[in-house]
């Protein structure tokens, strides 16, 4: 295939995405035995499907009027975006060294596939903030999400099989506050922006 009628979305993208989502528990095996480097699962999975929540939300503003102005949803469409890539590395970094505390295996890439790829169902929700009214339904997803990290810890972590429930909840306790922490910073870029559509109002 030339460059002139190549698909604008590579194809072994959407394999990836429609396999982590449909057939998580044969895809883990196949993502296990993959060579990858942890800059190459950020610029090729991450970076592209972490900005689908944000922009779908500054596209869902921009439709419903940018209740609290264009700057402050631009401002939070981009730290939003930038929280959600370091929340997700964060998280890599803390599976691998939680690894040796549930017997699994410390490889820091392998780390990284589980904890990108099992974001794979709360990022592809974020097309629900095309309609804020039902942004609300991601959370379903995300709970999708936490079972898809789940089945991947035995294939990428050789994690034993009654580590693997511990290990998930630990892992998720951990990236719930990374989250609340994440709210809190955005809350606190767009509070002027708030508190000055409020004046203006």
């Amino acid at each position: 295939m030339t460059a002139e009628n190549s698909p604008a979305i590579n194809p072994n993208l959407i394999s990836r995405i429609k396999g982590i989502i449909l057939q998580p528990k044969l895809e883990w095996p196949v993502i296990a035995a993959e060579s990858a480097s942890v800059k190459g699962l950020f610029t090729g999975y991450a970076m592209i499907l972490a900005a689908i929540g944000p922009v779908c939300s500054l596209i869902g503003s921009a439709l419903f009027g940018f209740p609290m102005g264009v700057l402050a949803a631009i401002i939070t469409t981009v730290v939003g975006y930038v929280l959600a890539l370091v929340a997700v590395y964060i998280v890599g970094i803390i599976i691998d060294a939680l690894a040796p505390s549930f017997g699994s295996e410390k490889n820091m890439v392998q780390s990284m596939k589980l904890a990108v790829y099992s974001m794979t169902p709360a990022w592809v929700a974020g097309v629900l903030n095309l309609v804020p009214l039902i942004a609300g339904l991601a959370f379903i997803a995300a709970l999708y999400g936490v079972y898809v990290m789940y089945l991947g810890f035995g294939p990428v972590k050789n994690t034993p099989e009654d580590k693997k429930l511990p290990y998930t909840v630990v892992t998720i306790l951990i990236a719930i506050v990374l989250q609340v922490i994440a709210a809190m910073i955005v809350g606190l870029a767009m509070a002027p922006f708030i508190i000055a559509a409020a004046v203006a109002g």
